[in-house]
C-alpha cells in the first residue's frame, strides 16, 4: 500500500500543470492534498478526468484559502471533518478518514506567520490535534499525513541557526510541539528509516532555492508506534514540480 501528501498551494493552478496526469503515475493507493485553496466543487473540477479515487473534500470558508483533500481508491470507512472546536474549524485544515487498519489524518497546520503573529493559536491547534488523535488512537492506530509547518531538527532545513526563534516553523514552540506528538506515541517515519539524510520538501520560489536545494522539510507521515512495523518504506519526491512542496510518502 502506497500513501502520498503533497501540498499543493492551489490545486487549480497544479491543474494546469497535470495534476491528474501526475496523480495517475504516482500510482498512490491514498493521496492526501493540503492548501487545495479551492471550494469542494472547484476541487472536482480540477480533478476532471481523474478516474478509480473517491474524493473527500473540506475546504475553508474564506474563498481561495487553506483546504484539504483526500484521494483513494477504497472509499473510507467513516469521515470526519475538522477537530470539532469552533474556533479550528473554519480553515478547511483537517480530514480523519477511517480505513480497516488505520485512521488516516490529513493536516495542514496553520503557519505562525510573520513575527510570529498566531504562535499561540498554532500552539493550541497542536495539542488539539495530539488529543484528537490519541482519542482516536483508543479505537485503531493512527497516521497523520501532511504539511506540519515545522523543521523538527536541524538537519530539517538549510539554515537552522540564522532562522532559530525568528521564522515560523523553527521556534522552540513549533519544535516542542512536534516532540509532544514523538512523545504521545508517534514516529517521524522518514526520519525512522533515513536518521542522517538531508532531503527537503519545500523550498521558496524566491532566489531559485529549489534549484540551489535551500529548503525546508516541513512534510510528513507520523506513524503510530504500534503500526510502525507494517512501514516498508518512507520517501521524498524531489522529482515531482508544480508546486513549492514535493510529495511525501510512505509504504505499507
Amino acid at each position: 500500500m502506497k500513501l502520498i501528501s503533497w501540498n499543493l498551494n492551489g490545486i487549480r493552478a497544479v491543474a494546469k500543470k497535470g495534476l491528474v496526469d501526475i496523480i495517475h503515475e504516482l500510482d498512490a493507493d491514498v493521496i492526501c492534498f493540503q492548501e487545495t485553496k479551492a471550494q469542494d466543487d472547484q476541487v472536482l473540477e480540477a480533478l476532471d478526468g481523474l478516474n478509480g479515487y473517491h474524493v473527500v473534500s473540506y475546504s475553508a470558508e474564506k474563498k481561495g484559502y487553506s483546504g484539504t483533500a483526500i484521494l483513494s481508491k477504497e472509499e473510507p470507512i467513516s469521515v470526519i471533518t475538522g477537530l470539532g472546536i469552533e474556533e479550528h474549524d473554519n480553515e478547511g485544515r483537517l480530514i480523519t478518514a477511517e480505513f480497516n487498519d488505520f485512521y488516516l489524518l490529513t493536516a495542514y497546520v496553520p503557519n505562525s506567520q510573520n513575527g510570529l503573529k498566531r504562535i499561540d493559536y498554532r500552539m493550541q491547534w497542536d495539542k488539539d490535534l495530539l488529543s484528537h488523535m490519541q482519542e482516536l488512537e483508543k479505537k485503531k492506530p493512527v497516521i497523520l499525513c501532511g504539511d506540519l509547518n515545522v523543521a523538527h531538527q536541524p538537519i530539517d532545513l538549510k539554515n537552522p541557526k540564522s532562522n532559530f526563534n525568528k521564522t515560523a516553523g523553527y521556534t522552540e514552540w513549533e519544535i516542542g510541539g512536534m516532540d509532544n506528538f514523538l512523545k504521545g506515541g508517534y514516529t517521524d517515519s522518514f526520519r525512522h528509516f533515513y536518521p542522517q539524510e538531508i532531503k527537503y520538501s519545500w523550498w521558496s520560489y524566491r532566489m531559485n532555492a529549489r534549484e540551489r536545494n535551500i529548503g525546508w522539510r516541513l512534510d510528513y507521515f507520523l506513524v503510530s508506534d504500534t503500526l510502525i512495523d507494517k512501514v516498508e518504506d518512507a520517501f521524498i519526491l524531489n522529482d515531482v514540480f508544480g508546486s513549492d512542496h514535493c510529495p511525501v510518502g510512505i509504504t505499507m
